[in-house]
């Protein structure tokens, strides 16, 4: 097993905690969050399953940490990657565009799938943590309708929807019938659509998102 060289017995452990945390993102790229074992997250990090219980004591705590961590990530990355000055149309292409990234990079079963796995303890501390992206959701909606670009809409129903929709693409982008690029461009005009916003072509003239 390799060693990790840390000054401190907090900073071995914080160190050990992310390679944890780094297996379990290796192994959804290939297993699915659903099908991973701790025996398989200990194996991916180099250590004992006796050592990984001395961090997480069972799955479901192993896999709020991985959601809580990447809904951190993705938070971080939308602000990072969304242009200055951007309207609530672009704010929703770019929040729909990294989802659906995030989603074909990190596959995880429906809601109700995933709830039944964790039990409804568990499964309600997940629906805490993912509520930083959801409100980022809401928020771009709240935004698009107070700015006019989008027709008023219930926000919090209709951030509901397009997050149904957004999970919609998982067997899809598992199985290879889409690719992330044409599963977003569908989701975000299908919503733009539904929200009454106008694109613009190359020569300035206001159209409607394409599906297609």
């Amino acid at each position: 097993m390799p060693k990790i060289s840390a000054p401190t017995i907090a900073a071995h452990r914080a160190q050990t905690r992310e390679r944890i945390l780094e297996a379990v993102a290796a192994l959804t790229r290939v297993q699915g969050i659903d099908e991973i074992s701790m025996t398989d997250v200990a194996a991916e990090a180099g250590i004992t399953r006796t050592a990984l219980y001395n961090y997480f004591p069972d799955k479901p705590a192993l896999l709020l940490a991985f959601t809580e961590q990447a809904t951190t990530g993705f938070v971080d990355r939308y602000h990072r990657e969304l242009p200055a000055g951007a309207g609530a149309a672009e704010r929703l292409e770019t929040f729909v565009r990294l989802q659906v990234e995030a989603l074909a990079e990190h596959p995880h079963p429906a809601a109700a799938e995933l709830g039944a796995s964790l039990g409804p303890d568990a499964y309600q501390a997940l629906a805490e943590h993912v509520a930083p992206m959801q409100r980022l959701l809401t928020g771009i909606l709240r935004q698009g309708v107070d700015d006019g670009e989008f027709a008023a809409a219930p926000v919090e129903p209709v951030a509901r929807l397009v997050l149904a929709m957004l999970g919609a693409q998982r067997a899809p982008l598992l199985h290879g019938e889409t690719t992330p690029g044409d599963a977003g461009r569908l989701v975000a005009a299908f919503t733009l659509r539904a929200l009454g916003a106008r694109a613009t072509d190359a020569a300035g003239h206001s159209v409607s998102p394409s599906l297609t």
